[in-house]
């Protein structure tokens, strides 16, 4: 009988604590600024899905190069125009990769002799090709706007391998290229989607 109203009166005195605390607010300033599991929830939603940026695993001897600040840049504003158009992780890896075979993600202008007749930008896109005006095309924004555009007209680019998907959009003389560039791509989509 004693342990039951032992037991009972430790309860009584918990209940009232916790209760007390609830109604009384935090005690201490450590208390003050509870986490916010809302904000945690968040955070995780927002990491990239890696299965999503190279759902076919990647074909190939992979190259790499080192990004400098205006290529981070590039890489920034392909992304972007990514998000604009609506189009998800995948497509930016598309669009990263092609970049990176044609520029390096570099935004060129017209190289004279050692330029593909009159290709510049990061997608090395042609005006006479119908891609745009010179300024269009050295725009970042409105060229990776325009190669997607022409990827979202290829039915099942989702399906392809990366290097099918970008050279039916940009119709190289090296059509097998595309490829080398995937994981540096997917790696560059994963560290700047949600920045």
């Amino acid at each position: 009988m004693n342990t039951t109203i032992l037991r009972k009166s430790v309860l009584g005195i918990a209940g009232l604590a916790f209760a007390g605390g609830v109604f009384a607010g935090p005690v201490t300033e450590a208390h003050a600024n509870p986490v916010d599991a809302k904000a945690v929830a968040v955070v995780q939603a927002d990491k990239v899905d890696k299965g999503k940026l190279i759902p076919h695993g990647v074909q190939g001897k992979q190259s790499r190069i080192d990004v400098g600040a205006e290529q981070t840049k590039n890489v920034k504003a392909i992304i972007a125009a990514t998000k604009k158009s609506g189009m998800d992780e995948r497509a930016a890896v598309v669009a990263i990769a092609t970049s990176l075979q044609e520029s390096k993600l570099e935004n060129l202008g017209h190289l004279g002799e050692r330029n593909d007749f009159d290709s510049q930008g990061l997608f090395q896109q042609r005006p006479s090709s119908g891609w745009g005006t010179v300024e269009q095309i050295t725009d970042p924004e409105y060229s990776t706007m325009a190669f997607l555009k022409g990827l979202k007209q290829v039915d099942g680019w989702q399906d392809m391998p990366l290097t099918e998907a970008a050279q039916t959009v940009q119709v190289s003389a090296y059509p097998d290229h595309y490829a080398q560039w995937e994981q540096q791509a997917a790696d560059l989509v994963a560290k700047h989607w949600n920045n």
